[in-house]
């Protein structure tokens, strides 16, 4: 197993175990730019990180999520998650999202979400 696939795996498990903020912690660089579909970009890990906070606050019951399937290249991965849940603003959401994720030095340099509405 390729070490970035061992690292989104990692990552992954840490999301499903109701620690998203402690991959966060652990595999996001400092200067990560993350953007979900055509929005603006949210450049740094402090905003990301009251970006994540913020909605995963907002989450009022989670019924599901689950990985669908993984992939891992030269510097980048994918992943495709299923979502089912309740979010106090945007109400019942059940959903499929691509992540891509480029590494650099170890950690989450840029991530791009991909969801219908």
């Amino acid at each position: 197993m390729s070490a970035l696939l061992e690292k989104i795996s990692d990552l992954n498990n840490l999301v499903l175990e109701g620690k998203g903020m402690d991959a966060f912690e652990k595999y996001y660089h400092d200067d990560v730019v993350m953007q979900e579909n055509g929005n603006q970009p949210i450049i740094g890990k402090e905003a990301n990180r009251r970006r994540g906070l913020e909605f995963f606050s907002n989450v009022m019951e989670l019924r599901e999520a689950v990985v669908l399937k993984v992939a891992a290249g030269e510097g980048f991965t994918m992943v495709q998650w299923s979502y089912n849940y309740t979010h106090k603003e945007f109400v019942i959401r059940n959903y499929v999202q691509v992540s891509i994720q480029e590494w650099n030095d170890g950690k989450i340099i840029k991530e791009r979400f991909f969801y219908g509405n």
